[in-house]
């Protein structure tokens, strides 16, 4: 998935034809059709519907417009400070939930290494709200987070990608022979919390009416610790499908029938006054086209 697809698909939308957006970017119809094309092979859907009187997007060109704008915008800004500013340099301070450490940055981290290597970078994983908190007041320069999409004061934020929740539990745990699950199947059962301080935790937990009448809580601030503890029946957890994936995919984890209420994304925060950072600038685009091509190759 390169940038000039997505500016294709993005202006084809805007213009409502192939043949507008060709001539909106100087360039012939059969280039944009090879690059649309390109791009739903690439994510392996398909974007527009072809219609007598036009074309429509389908619900994946739906879902993907808002990232593609944003990968857009961030890489023109990301070569704009370069122009302007130089190479992007120095060094940032990055705070981050264990769960995209682990799961979702490795990546970008390799990335920004090898493509700006005069940027250092300082990752420190701790829960959501201390890591905004800290951006907002200059203990770090940025943070990735996982929340709802939501106004935060001082910060801007760009959404990256959904990050779907899944309900697991160990193999010999009695929830696993359920077809459905209740709210009391939920609220009586040992809730193990991985990364303590999600907000994906509240929101679960608001929804279900939580309290401390109910159920144990058992609070873990690893990850993996979480993992072996459902593993072993001490109870379920709420935790990013990404985190999960292979023990699901081998049997050692079980996906109890659960569906969110609520959706959650991973967003990338830094502080209002430092929107004009080269670093953080490049460290926005390089982030919302690794963890993109991530998404894509998973799906």
């Amino acid at each position: 998935m390169e940038t000039r697809q997505l500016l294709a698909f993005t202006t084809v939308v805007q213009t409502g034809s192939f043949t507008k957006a060709a001539a909106t970017l100087n360039c012939s119809q059969p280039t944009i059709t090879t690059r649309i094309k390109a791009l739903e092979e690439a994510l392996g859907v398909v974007l527009f519907r072809r219609l007598p009187r036009g074309i429509q997007m389908t619900s994946a060109g739906v879902e993907l417009l808002p990232f593609a704008r944003n990968i857009i915008n961030l890489t023109e800004k990301a070569r704009k400070a370069i122009t302007m500013n130089g190479e992007p340099h120095g060094k940032l301070v990055i705070g981050s939930a264990q769960s995209l450490t682990d799961y979702r940055l490795l990546p970008l981290i390799e990335y920004m290494c090898w493509r700006y290597p005069s940027v250092q970078l300082s990752l420190h994983s701790r829960n959501a709200l201390n890591n905004l908190n800290s951006v907002r007041d200059g203990q770090l320069d940025c943070a990735f987070f996982i929340g709802a999409i939501e106004p935060r004061e001082g910060l801007e934020t760009t959404v990256l990608c959904p990050e779907p929740l899944v309900m697991i539990a160990g193999p010999n745990h009695v929830l696993t022979q359920r077809q459905s699950l209740s709210e009391d199947d939920l609220t009586s059962s040992t809730l193990i919390r991985a990364e303590n301080g999600a907000s994906y935790h509240e929101l679960f937990e608001h929804s279900l009416g939580y309290d401390d009448t109910r159920a144990p809580v058992l609070e873990l601030d690893s990850v993996d610790a979480a993992k072996r503890a459902v593993a072993s029946g001490l109870g379920i957890a709420l935790m990013p499908e990404v985190t999960v994936s292979a023990e699901l995919a081998d049997g050692r984890l079980v996906r109890l029938p659960w569906s969110s209420t609520f959706r959650v994304y991973t967003q990338f925060g830094w502080r209002q006054d430092n929107s004009t950072n080269p670093a953080v600038t490049a460290l926005v685009s390089a982030a919302a086209q690794v963890v993109s091509d991530q998404v894509a190759s998973l799906t």
